[in-house]
């Protein structure tokens, strides 16, 4: 049976996964289709951290932290209508498609998301 921290771990193994894509993607036609893609991953990824470490009430801090991020993260941004603006007008647009590649890298940065994710990703 898996434990809780590896259960834990594999989720935030993807969601490191898909911000790599997401840093190394080249701006070029169809990169919208996979940032989108990314993006929902991501999404679903943190709020399946969130329920689970709620509903196991997990005292260990550092997966409160997680917790209390990634939900500060899923209620605060939203790109979807940015990202439904892009595709139906600028999604060959160089430049369209890096600006909303790195909105949405940065708030995972943001309030130190990545680096907590990745520092328990890490812990052995």
């Amino acid at each position: 049976m898996v434990s809780l921290d590896e259960y834990v771990k594999g989720i935030l193994k993807q969601v490191l996964d898909s911000y790599q894509i997401l840093l190394e993607l080249e701006d070029k036609p169809g990169a919208l289709k996979i940032i989108k893609n990314e993006l929902l991953k991501i999404n679903g990824f943190l709020r399946v951290i969130v329920k689970k470490i709620n509903s196991s009430n997990i005292q260990s801090d550092s997966f409160v932290n997680l917790s209390k991020r990634s939900k500060y993260y899923l209620e605060s941004y939203e790109f979807k209508r940015e990202i439904d603006t892009i595709s139906n007008l600028y999604s060959t647009d160089p430049n369209r498609l890096k600006n909303i590649r790195l909105k949405i890298i940065e708030p995972l940065q943001d309030k130190k998301l990545i680096e907590t994710i990745e520092t328990i990703f890490n812990m052995k």
